[in-house]
């Protein structure tokens, strides 16, 4: 019996007489049997990559740093290097686990991850995501481009906005200072993007994407702090996106930004949610992008003054060095912790 931090394997083993022993000389026979039962997600569900076959479906470039100390880390990538950590990477966590393997020869990863655990499914699969609305534009007086060119820009103004659908995306630019209110903002048909010096915060807010060219960015010199709703509808969810995307268009955004790198696996584009910023320090409440690639690579900490923060996406992407932290202090926020992500009990599964 071999126990595998968090799953027994059991091997029993029995020489028994052979009914035909005597006329092929083999008196008796060895019969094996083994068999391995796996507790899944018994500990607090912190990051889940859900891409069951990419080669670095949770990826981190050198230096890259992962803070995740009382929850789990799970890739559902059967690939031999589903989880990829390049020179001096760090993870700490509870327990660290891929379905297929991992590479991570020079980084430091705290516990050793475990490989071949059992996949976990979506386990916001069943979350009830908002429908788009009619369509919204910004008054003149916060975005002249909105009366004129039909575009969501908002460029050194100081301004609180309504929850609503913005068609085409959302553009924050030079010294802006955006108040989010309360309820649901769908971006639809472009993403949300925050740029310059800019600013973005609200509580009690959720950002939900759809369309093709769905996505997000928060450039370098930007400052983000939001906060995820208390009821529904998106109670606990800060980030989220529809489920499936025809054909995700991953868009130059800003000649000056220059694009994310390419997926380590050399995979199909996915819609981006990109954080270059390095003033994205409270990020409460959790990220769900099914069908997207979450990257980070601003170069100082990211969400470390959350309360908790729950990442569930396609792939995760980490890169130029940040350290992402993935707090649980649940109990020290009204914000609700979706149903099958942080603590929750185990189920006990048959692996092989």
């Amino acid at each position: 019996m071999t126990d595998r931090r968090g799953g027994v394997e059991v091997a029993v083993e029995e020489t028994v007489p052979s009914l035909m022993g005597k006329l092929l000389s083999l008196p008796s026979m060895t019969v094996s049997v083994r068999a391995t039962a796996q507790l899944m997600n018994q500990l607090r569900l912190c990051a889940l990559a859900l891409d069951a076959s990419a080669k670095g479906t949770l990826y981190l470039e050198k230096d890259a740093q992962v803070t995740a100390l009382d929850c789990s880390i799970y890739s559902n990538s059967r690939h031999g290097q589903g989880v990829l950590a390049g020179d001096n990477a760090t993870v700490r966590a509870q327990s660290i686990c891929s379905a297929g393997g991992y590479e991570a020869p020079k980084a430091n990863f705290t516990p050793t991850p475990i490989p071949q655990c059992a996949p976990i499914p979506d386990p916001l699969k069943d979350q009830v995501l908002p429908t788009p609305g009619s369509c919204i534009m910004l008054p003149s007086y916060i975005s002249p481009k909105s009366a004129t060119e039909g575009k969501n820009e908002i460029k050194d103004v100081t301004a609180t906005l309504s929850p609503g659908t913005y068609c085409g995306g959302l553009k924050i630019t030079g010294k802006s200072q955006i108040t989010l209110n309360p309820g649901i903002y769908v971006i639809k048909d472009g993403p949300l993007v925050v740029e310059k010096k800019a600013s973005l915060s609200g509580s009690e807010v959720g950002l939900f994407f759809t369309g093709d060219k769905g996505g997000l960015r928060f450039d370098k010199d930007t400052t983000v702090s939001l906060a995820a709703r208390t009821s529904a509808p998106m109670a606990g969810l800060l980030i989220a996106e529809e489920r499936t995307v025809a054909n995700p268009v991953v868009a130059v955004l800003d000649e000056l930004v220059p694009p994310a790198p390419p997926l380590p696996g050399g995979t199909k584009p996915l819609r981006e949610y990109r954080i270059i910023s390095d003033n994205t320090r409270t990020m409460l409440g959790t990220i769900y992008l099914p069908a997207g690639r979450l990257v980070i690579d601003a170069k100082k900490p990211v969400a470390d003054q959350s309360a908790y923060t729950v990442i569930v996406a396609r792939q995760i992407n980490l890169y130029e060095g940040p350290n992402l932290f993935l707090n649980t202090n649940y109990g020290a926020t009204t914000v609700p912790v979706p149903e099958g992500v942080g603590p929750r009990v185990g189920a006990i599964t048959l692996a092989k």
